[in-house]
């Protein structure tokens, strides 16, 4: 810290002017001054009762007004909740952050979300999300896309010491060194988490010096010396638009309030607490200013009348505001950005297929029909992919848009995101569904809820190779559909058949919505179909009906359907077969129509029963079809373990050869 004690044992920050302006310098310490005021009246307010919650800045303004001043005002921010002053410095009405933070409709969230939990791309600002790693991910897909179309932009994202200790974090400046991209991943070091101080959070004397093990350029800032924190990120944001690379930042600071008001600030040492007092960024720029007679008392009694009427005066109109309403349509409107695409009729010249052919076809097509669409995934350039999917696909479009990823599932989910949010299009690859948990955070917290949220499209697809019948254990082998049909924003495909696959993909492409599109790897290169040749599109959430009997209705998708098609070249019934092929949305219509003709319904899934789709489809049947019911609804589906790796084993683990007997047990009812 670039402090000294006077005579006085009073602290004198050392403040170097450089070639600033006056009006700078002033604006700076009016830009500093505002979210301090700001926060004093929160806190007045806080114990009135008026508002719930609260998460102080005091102490740490010089970080978030420095910082966001040295950035242009089309530079993309992710700030945490603790940098009012990046708001403030925005240009953000104060009016609409107080309705904000009231869960008024002037907010941003129109009452969903609390806080500073929110974005907006009228300010070029991500507000945080609370699991604190996934926007450092973001902010790599912002930077990539700025890089991609050689903006030359920088981009900043904030997070605390404690944030440090995730694995994303890891993982997005793995990625971002990797990729060189152009992030200033600006860390505020106050030495807690929450109560917990850095000496358990890591063992290095800096968080900087990790900068060293990513290959990457790291610097030690006073985070409460305004001037040195715009000089030093303005020269930083500068180089880095003109030469793209991450720069890891540690700002020295500290928070005078608890993590959040109610957490208070006992846990803090007396004497340390004393001493970061002596360091106020305001209180000692605002004695500089004075001393250089750039400031003089008077005018800082205005600035502050000044600010205290505008905040009261913002804070009468968020008061004198209703509370928000809503209604249940209206709520579940946002879940999903609406759209309404052109389906795309398929040609009539086909060629003969196999599932994978399809997919690589389809996700061709789609690159060249969107040239800011990005593939990424792990070995999806040169290799191919471990399917060979992207096979040729660099030499097609080149290695800018078609990427390998380090392993960091999460990261790269989070990254997808930032493209979309920075104006691009995103397919990820899993390598295998079962990875996805090393991914699913940013899935169900991020992608999900971000249209609902702040009206953010989504219009990523993570793409899922899935399925047992190839002996590749509990680890490669899961159909894991039911982990994300559970979750609201999300859309969920899983085709049988190549024409499907294809038709769908290009389609779930075009979506604004995040769509996890599952690809049975049995089926890859056994199943063959004729497939136009051309780009089409087929509508997602519309079910197909293969078969048409008057006995029975069986449902299923992925490689149950093709067990439903070999059983019944085995047995004579009658059958309505409907395959899904979308399981988010469902086509309940198609379903419903046939149960009330046929009267008795079987659900055949691979995946194991309970919780599972079959299980919610089942009770949709009952709950809107029970008096057309002749017999109760049959559900058939894998055991309830993971899936085994010999052969003997899985097929015993598997419904398929269980599904005749049943079958006819139900027709017999």
């Amino acid at each position: 810290m670039k402090t000294i004690l006077n005579t006085n044992n009073e602290v004198s920050m050392l403040y170097k002017k450089e070639n600033l302006t006056n009006d700078t310098l002033i604006k700076l310490y009016k830009q500093m001054l505002l979210p301090r005021l700001i926060e004093e009246k929160m806190l007045i307010l806080l114990r009135q009762g008026k508002i719930s919650k609260w998460f102080s800045g005091i102490g740490q303004e010089a970080v978030s007004v420095g910082v966001t001043s040295a950035l242009t005002s089309d530079e993309y921010i992710l700030p945490m909740h603790r940098n009012l002053g990046v708001f403030t410095t925005r240009g953000i009405p104060l009016y609409r952050l107080f309705s904000q933070w009231q869960g008024k409709a002037n907010g941003f969230t129109k009452g969903r979300d609390r806080s500073f939990h929110f974005g907006t791309q009228e300010y070029k600002l991500v507000g945080m999300i609370s699991h604190l790693g996934p926007q450092l991910g973001i902010a790599d897909g912002i930077a990539l896309a700025n890089k991609l179309r050689d903006d030359k932009k920088a981009c900043a994202v904030f997070t605390g010491d404690g944030g440090t200790s995730e694995g994303d974090f890891h993982e997005a400046l793995n990625v971002a060194s990797v990729w060189n991209l152009p992030v200033l991943f600006c860390v505020e070091n106050n030495g807690y988490g929450l109560s917990t101080p850095t000496s358990e959070q890591y063992n290095c004397e800096h968080i900087s010096d990790r900068g060293i093990g990513y290959g990457m350029e790291s610097h030690i800032i006073d985070g409460n010396n305004i001037l040195e924190v715009y000089t030093k990120v303005s020269e930083l944001a500068e180089s880095i638009r003109e030469n793209p690379r991450p720069i890891l930042l540690e700002f020295k600071t500290f928070r005078m309030r608890g993590h959040e008001e109610a957490s208070g600030t006992k846990y803090v040492p007396e004497e340390l607490m004393n001493t970061w007092a002596l360091k106020d960024p305001i209180e000692n720029y605002r004695n500089f200013l004075i001393k250089e007679k750039i400031l003089t008392p008077e005018e800082n009694e205005e600035f502050t009348n000044e600010f205290k009427d505008i905040i009261q005066e913002h804070l009468n109109t968020t008061f004198d505001e209703p509370v928000i309403t809503s209604s249940i349509e209206n709520e579940l409107n946002d879940v999903y950005k609406t759209s309404s695409p052109d389906i795309i009729a398929p040609n009539s010249v086909t060629e003969n297929i196999r599932l994978i052919d399809a997919i690589s076809q389809g996700l061709k097509q789609s690159m060249e029909r969107y040239d800011d669409l990005v593939i990424m995934g792990q070995d999806v350039a040169e290799y191919g992919g471990v399917f060979k999917i992207t096979e040729g696909f660099v030499e097609a479009f080149g290695k800018d848009r078609v990427r390998n990823t380090p392993i960091c599932e999460s990261a790269i989910v989070s990254l997808a995101y930032g493209l979309v949010v920075n104006g691009m299009k995103a397919v990820m690859e899993m390598q295998f569904a079962d990875f996805v948990s090393t991914g699913f955070n940013p899935i169900v917290n991020l992608l999900a809820k971000s249209h609902y949220r702040w009206n953010q499209e989504a219009d990523i697809v993570i793409r899922m190779p899935c399925g047992a019948g190839v002996g590749a254990g509990p680890f490669h082998s899961q159909t894991n559909e039911a982990w994300f049909t559970k979750t609201p924003g999300l859309k969920v495909v899983y085709p049988a058949f190549p024409y499907d696959a294809k038709g769908l993909l290009t389609a779930a492409i075009n979506d604004p919505n995040p769509v996890l599109f599952f690809e049975h790897k049995g089926l890859y290169r056994s199943t063959y179909q004729d497939v136009p040749t051309d780009y089409y599109t087929l509508p997602l959430g519309k079910a197909a009906v293969l078969k048409e009997g008057n006995e029975v209705t069986i449902i299923s998708f992925g490689a149950a359907v093709h067990w439903t098609l070999e059983t019944l070249e085995q047995v004579t019934v009658s059958a309505d077969v409907i395959d899904l092929r979308s399981l988010q949305p469902l086509d309940t219509e198609t379903i419903y129509n046939s149960v009330k003709k046929t009267g008795k319904v079987i659900l055949l899934q691979e995946d194991s029963l309970f919780g599972s789709v079959s299980s919610d489809i089942s009770s949709l049947i009952m709950e809107n079809c029970f008096e057309y019911l002749d017999a109760p609804v049959k559900r058939v589906a894998s055991i309830e373990t993971p899936i085994p790796f010999a052969g003997n084993l899985e097929k015993e683990y598997l419904p398929k050869e269980r599904f005749k007997e049943e079958l006819l047990q139900l027709i017999a009812y």
